[in-house]
């Protein structure tokens, strides 16, 4: 139980997402929440199918936020700033203990520069550093200005921000704590008939529908290369909602009979009935690396994203597993290099190299290691830092 409750009322909290990552990671953090605070903690605010069933009314739609790149965000400013806005117009009425923004900072940075601007001085907290290792290095010193405390997910972020004046706590990375390595192979082939000895690979064409369009003719022709090589096998394709009936409707011609799912059992018992991965670049990386399942990830952007990402991006690897490991161990086809054939051609080799799969696994473990597989989990470290900090606020208002 939070301390605070036993003489004061229990803290009212507005988290804020405008991604599917994001709201599953919001989703953990009120359920840590909960469980420290215990009865009454009040919340509202943004999110997806995950929060909603923490008890998260949303008051956008996360399918209106839900985007990448530049040149996509464009055509969409006019509806995303239109949300901006009724979320400063409901914080500032509603006037909660503290602000948490996860994550998409194109859209939760606008609400706190707003609030900070209309001289709100309630605490706001970020969880998610943004990648400033990576590139636009200048964006340390921007979020200082709005923040009170920003929760990191990687051990090496929070010197960025700490040289620059913002209270920074590495918190661990919620993968962790998912249950992505207790999926169940034989449930998952049960449940869709499928023989033990029949192959299974796991297809992940992202979460946001701009991603989707991209990559699932890319994905689509990889997948054809692969059965020439290899001989049949079937599709998991583990979705979302916000993309899910574009995802059922992409998949309709792709071979391996694909299996659309929804929902993260039938997501984690897919990984584990699964022989290797193919996926969009992003947290879901974690996940496999998690579940043991080797993988090969791709991605692209719009043309004009791309080109101007490739003038300011300082790393030449975005997996997270790559990047936490400082070396290369899953192969990333990034921009013009996201062909069919070349990964066709990584994902033949995780299929039938066991020395291969055999270093992916190793891999993956040091990787979870390094993320604190073992230690408090994250998402309490970041309820316990939350908490923390509206009691220390509600101490200095009864002074």
């Amino acid at each position: 139980m939070w301390p605070d409750v036993a003489t004061q009322a229990p803290p009212f909290i507005f988290v804020i997402t405008g991604e599917p990552s994001g709201d599953a990671l919001g989703a953990s953090l009120i359920a840590a929440l909960r469980e420290r605070v215990g009865p009454g903690l009040r919340l509202a605010g943004i999110g997806g199918e995950h929060m909603r069933e923490q008890g998260i009314e949303s008051l956008a739609p996360l399918s209106d936020l839900a985007i990448a790149g530049v040149a996509e965000v464009v055509p969409r400013a006019p509806v995303i700033f239109r949300h901006v806005n009724s979320a400063v117009a409901a914080i500032q009425a509603a006037q909660p203990d503290a602000v948490v923004t996860i994550d998409s900072s194109g859209f939760s940075w606008r609400i706190a520069q707003r609030l900070r601007r209309r001289g709100e001085r309630l605490p706001l907290i970020h969880y998610v550093a943004p990648m400033v290792w990576a590139w636009r290095a200048g964006r340390a010193r921007r979020v200082a200005c709005w923040y009170d405390h920003l929760l990191a997910l990687l051990p090496f972020e929070p010197l960025y921000f700490r040289e620059v004046g913002l209270a920074c706590t590495y918190v661990g990375h919620p993968v962790i704590e998912s249950g992505a390595d207790k999926g169940d192979a034989n449930r998952f082939r049960a449940a869709y008939g499928l023989a033990p000895e029949e192959m299974v690979l796991a297809v992940l064409p992202g979460s946001r529908a701009g991603e989707v369009r991209r990559l699932m003719p890319i994905f689509a022709a990889t997948l054809r290369q692969v059965e020439a090589v290899v001989g049949p096998f079937r599709v998991a394709v583990p979705t979302v909602e916000t993309v899910a009936d574009m995802v059922a409707t992409g998949v309709r011609d792709w071979p391996g009979q694909p299996i659309v799912l929804r929902g993260v059992e039938a997501k984690y018992d897919a990984f584990a009935a699964s022989r290797a991965a193919l996926a969009a670049s992003g947290t879901v990386a974690l996940e496999l690396a998690m579940a043991g399942l080797p993988m090969t990830v791709g991605y692209r952007l719009s043309r004009p994203t791309e080109i101007i990402l490739d003038r300011v991006i300082k790393v030449r690897q975005v997996n997270l597993v790559n990047l936490i490991l400082g070396r290369s161990v899953v192969s990333e086809h990034l921009a013009a290099e996201c062909t069919p054939e070349r990964l066709a051609a990584s994902l033949v080799e995780l299929i039938q190299d066991e020395r291969v799969r055999a270093a992916h696994r190793e891999s993956y473990d040091a990787a979870m290691r390094l993320l604190g597989v073992g230690d408090l989990s994250p998402s309490l470290k970041a309820a316990d830092q939350i908490l923390e900090i509206i009691a220390a606020r509600r101490q200095q208002e009864a002074r």
